[in-house]
């Protein structure tokens, strides 16, 4: 009695197939799951005897041997459940094989027989709609939702193994209604909300525009995690392939839930200063994706970026300049997508008062350089848009003056998008950050030429920051609509440039 039933599995964010092979012989009654499955694969067996004889299916005893095909490939999660169950029930001649043809079953079981949610159902869903023939997908109820975006997949949820059992011995199975996902809730933060720091608003314009990395500068209550946590308001929605991406990753890290997801918000990730290099990263002995890949099409903000260990905060370089993230182990490496902005808000010293007019700083000089000293070099060159933040005078907050909704600087930011969609010719969006500065030099007249070729060579930027110079540069021309990069457009990217290190004075407004 041999039976092969259809499930897959999830490495990194890609799906694979697995062939759930159950053989059941004569002899003592005995359990075996073989084929580099984890603890939680192999305690199975005991979920799946209980689901079945709590559903009311009595099998005779019987020596069954499971294998997870290929063998060679480590097996994790509890998905693998039903399709385990429902192979037992093939071989012992309950199901027919037929019925379960073009079938592929993901789900796990409680002990009374219902079919629970798994992880990575997204995965999967866009890997079987990639197929010539789509097999119908058997999944939990709860991850009907996430699935249901491929709309190309038949989906099949019964809630208990019983429920599904009566399908496939009695009747055809019926098709799973597509849940709509949530509309993303309009966020109560609002660029109209902040006072002042007009240049602040405006290099986060220009961030938004090119997908630019971005470090705030200030005392606090200069309005650091407050201008930080407006960027999402002005970056316009996900496309459709980006919005499965992101959903994909959610998934896979377990974050969504029934009716409370959606598919179009931009992620906005805030992790404390306490987290660990694995947390910020991802990894882990069953690798899961990190900080910078919940971030992926989003924000990453790091709130006291020098409070960060070091070695956490250097992690972020390969990640900053590929867009993904490795984890290798000895059995595999897993890849992850991480193509995020970093937007980081720090003190300009230990006690934060530095230079700030009206309140005592109580470093020396030696602890503010000490201080700066945490932020490497290289990690500095992979930050586009560097900024001072000036406290706000408390005339100037209690005037209330007007200021632009976030609506309003969000139609620019897309239109500069657009712009560089055209411009790359690509199916989907490319910010400038993204693209080649060699080739966006082309763009720039000969006063932008000799004006940013001076001041690196005064400034001394390295080959990085030039060309990270050029992409700031063709992201302010974009915003304003202009085909070549002008010499004000350089020297306005050049302003978003550190000089040197040293801390500068920060006078209060009036």
């Amino acid at each position: 009695m041999l039976a092969a039933i259809r499930s897959a599995a999830v490495l990194g964010v890609e799906a694979f197939d697995v062939t759930v092979e159950v053989d059941c012989t004569r002899g003592l009654p005995h359990w075996a799951i073989v084929g580099m499955a984890a603890s939680s694969v192999k305690e199975s067996r005991e979920r799946v005897s209980a689901a079945l004889a709590n559903a009311g299916i009595d099998l005779p005893p019987r020596r069954i041997t499971c294998n997870l095909a290929p063998a060679d490939v480590a097996k994790t999660g509890t998905a693998f459940d039903l399709p385990i169950a429902i192979a037992v029930l093939v071989a012992f001649g309950v199901i027919e094989e037929e019925r379960t043809r073009n079938c592929v079953f993901l789900g796990e079981l409680g002990l009374d027989g219902s079919v629970r949610p798994v992880r990575g159902v997204l995965s999967v869903a866009r890997r079987l709609a990639r197929e010539a023939d789509s097999p119908t997908l058997i999944l939990p109820q709860a991850n009907v939702s996430e699935a249901s975006l491929v709309r190309e997949l038949d989906l099949c949820a019964p809630a208990t193994i019983s429920e599904l059992v009566a399908w496939l011995t009695s009747s055809r199975l019926p098709r799973a209604a597509p849940a709509a996902a949530a509309r993303p809730r309009e966020s109560d933060a609002d660029f109209s909300e902040v006072v002042g720091q007009e240049s602040a608003k405006r290099a986060l314009e220009i961030a938004a525009a090119g997908g630019h990395n971005c470090l705030l500068i200030g005392p606090p209550g200069a309005g650091k995690t407050m201008l930080a946590r407006r960027l999402p308001s002005i970056l316009p929605a996900l496309a459709e392939e980006e919005a499965l991406e992101v959903t994909a990753i959610q998934s896979v890290a377990g974050l969504l839930s029934e009716g409370k997801w959606t598919t179009q918000g931009r992620p906005f990730r805030a992790p404390h200063h306490s987290v660990s290099t694995a947390g910020l990263i991802g990894g882990g002995s069953s690798p899961r994706p990190g900080e910078v890949s919940l971030a992926h099409h989003g924000v990453l903000f790091l709130d006291e970026l020098l409070e960060f260990p070091r070695n956490t905060l250097e992690a972020l370089r390969q990640p900053m300049e590929d867009g993904r993230v490795t984890i290798a182990r000895a059995s595999s490496a897993v890849v992850y997508p991480a193509r995020f902005m970093l937007v980081a808000a720090m003190n300009p010293c230990p006690c934060g008062h530095y230079g700030n007019v009206g309140r005592t700083c109580i470093c020396t000089e030696a602890d503010v350089h000490r201080y700066r000293g945490r932020l490497s070099g290289p990690l500095l060159d992979r930050i586009d848009l560097h900024l001072t933040l000036l406290p706000v005078g408390l005339r100037q907050l209690g005037a209330g003056t007007a200021a632009e909704s976030s609506e309003v600087v969000r139609e620019r930011v897309a239109r500069a998008r657009q712009v560089q969609l055209r411009r790359t010719g690509a199916e989907r969006a490319a910010c400038n950050a993204q693209a080649n500065g060699r080739l966006l030099l082309r763009h720039c007249d000969s006063a932008a030429r000799e004006l940013l070729t001076s001041a690196a060579e005064s400034l001394g930027l390295s080959a990085r920051a030039y060309h990270r110079v050029i992409k700031v540069a063709r992201t302010i021309a974009d915003l304003s609509a202009t085909d070549r990069i002008s010499e004000d457009h350089v020297g306005e990217a050049l302003q978003y440039r550190p000089t040197r290190l040293a801390p500068q004075r920060i006078a209060a407004t009036a």
